[in-house]
């Protein structure tokens, strides 16, 4: 069993623009979550996180795999939800951690090379240390109401630009309820990154959702570079 991934060091700037989560899904599912993926790389989607709930481990390892062959292809980053473990196994770019999943310090013993986010909700108490720890993404949310996760606390957008602000070496990732509606403002507050969900893989047209959040996130990103170059 691999104890380390064994790769170049990923570049934590290329944890930026739309951040896409995979919904669980049985066999014939996630054959469409594979086809939906595909076609949000094409339309300039960087960040893939595999999140999976429900599989069993051994179904996960080989999805992950299969997903890992996509986002190679697409010079994209894979990022494994909670599983360090799993992260490994596929040689992922990268892990995401909760609240229950494990410590900052234990993961980056074991994934020297790759990038280590973690959920911070909506305390700034969490994200300093997470930081300290050695994460390089601390991630905010709920932003908006989200349908994922209805009972999820809320993050006021001003947490996002005060994150920026405050640790201008780390990632700052938003999730919760990110849609074309409202991704220009999650960027136009500093987000490196946001994370979405049902925007895409709920659309009528996932291809034609997935390259307009990318459009709208680009609009937001300008203008919050032009924010910081006027003040």
């Amino acid at each position: 069993m691999a104890t380390s991934i064994a790769s170049n060091a990923v570049d934590p700037n290329h944890l930026a623009g739309v951040y896409l989560l995979t919904p669980d899904s049985d066999d014939a599912g996630f054959e469409q979550v594979l086809m939906i993926v595909e076609q949000a790389l094409q339309a300039g989607v960087r960040v893939i996180q595999y999140r999976e709930k429900k599989a069993a481990i051994t179904t996960q390892f080989g999805r992950a795999e299969r997903l890992r062959e996509l986002t190679r292809l697409a010079d994209a980053l894979l990022i494994i939800n909670d599983s360090v473990e799993l992260a490994i196994h596929c040689h992922a770019d990268g892990v995401h951690l909760g609240r229950s999943d494990g410590e900052v310090g234990a993961a980056r013993e074991r994934l020297h090379n790759s990038l280590i986010g973690v959920s911070c909700y909506n305390e700034l108490a969490l994200a300093r240390s997470a930081l300290a720890a050695g994460a390089d993404a601390i991630a905010f949310g709920s932003i908006y109401s989200s349908a994922t996760k209805p009972s999820a606390v809320h993050a006021p957008l001003a947490l996002v630009t005060e994150a920026r602000t405050t640790w201008p070496q780390c990632r700052v990732i938003a999730i919760g309820g990110i849609n074309v509606s409202n991704i220009s403002d999650v960027a136009a507050a500093g987000a490196h990154a946001a994370a979405v969900l049902d925007a895409v893989f709920t659309a009528h047209d996932p291809a034609q959702a997935a390259s307009k959040l990318v459009q709208q996130f680009e609009q937001g990103r300008r203008n919050y570079e032009n924010q910081r170059t006027t003040v």
